[in-house]
């Protein structure tokens, strides 16, 4: 779906779909990692994500967060995970599959399942892409816990959803 500019607008949810959010404009970039936080939060051998600017995310709904990590309070799926100036969105939470979404690299391929193949057209990095810029932090072992966000979740038609 297009905005009135003409920018791609990428909506999606939690299983239960008291959380959703949409997406506007491209993504800066779509990765898989294969890092053991990665592995543990999906439930998966690997995570797959697009990132946006943090000002192209609109989230409805109650969520709570672990590390960053926001998962919905209702059925406990994982949604978005925020930085300053950076949001993550889990590919497998957009509305519309497949999408057009091709992850550009894989990161802590070292960790990769044996059994899957790296991506031929996608960089490979044996750890993160670039530990020095402020926007990739390290794995600095467990998170700390943070406070689950009250939201009132609003009735489901007021939110927007794709055609």
């Amino acid at each position: 779906m297009e905005n009135r500019t003409g920018e791609t607008i990428r909506f999606g949810s939690c299983y239960c779909r008291a959380v959703s959010f949409r997406v506007t404009g491209q993504p800066l970039r779509v990765g898989l990692c294969h890092c053991a936080d990665c592995r543990k939060t999906s439930g998966s051998a690997f995570s797959a994500y697009a990132v946006w600017p943090v000002s192209a995310l609109e989230q409805t709904g109650q969520v709570g967060t672990y590390g960053n990590r926001s998962f919905c309070v209702t059925c406990g799926s994982r949604v978005t995970y925020v930085r300053d100036d950076e949001a993550e969105v889990m590919l497998g939470n957009l509305d519309v599959v497949p999408s057009d979404l091709t992850p550009q690299y894989e990161l802590w391929t070292g960790r990769r399942e044996s059994w899957l193949h790296p991506l031929r057209e996608a960089r490979q990095f044996d750890h993160d892409r670039d530990l020095t810029a402020a926007s990739e932090l390290p794995e600095t072992g467990q998170p700390k816990r943070i406070e689950t966000l009250d939201a009132e979740v609003p009735p489901s038609s007021e939110l927007v959803r794709p055609v």
